[in-house]
């Protein structure tokens, strides 16, 4: 009998550390892999996805580029949006150091 009781709580160790270290790579993957904005923000801040003569987000200090130069990226103003334009603008602009 007490073998039976050694297997089985080794068993429970076993299936209960299993779901334990799948609960956090569960929470990650379950996040939608949607793009998203913050429209508060956009609001707020005036944004436009055209640039004020030559100051984009491209050139801006807050900018987060995306995978490439034209694709879209993030903003730190913006928390969360991932649709900035690197041609858009907002009143937030700083230029970014030379």
């Amino acid at each position: 009998m007490s073998n039976n009781i050694t297997t089985n709580r080794r068993h429970f160790i076993k299936i209960g550390g299993a779901i334990m270290a799948a609960i956090p790579i569960l929470a990650l993957t379950s996040r939608p892999a949607v793009a998203a904005t913050n429209a508060a923000m956009r609001t707020a801040m005036k944004y436009q996805d055209t640039p004020n003569a030559e100051k984009s987000c491209a050139g801006c200090l807050q900018f987060v580029p995306g995978k490439t130069a034209t694709a879209n990226g993030g903003c730190k103003i913006f928390p969360g949006d991932t649709e900035v334009s690197p041609h858009g603008y907002c009143i937030g602009w700083t230029a970014k150091p030379k």
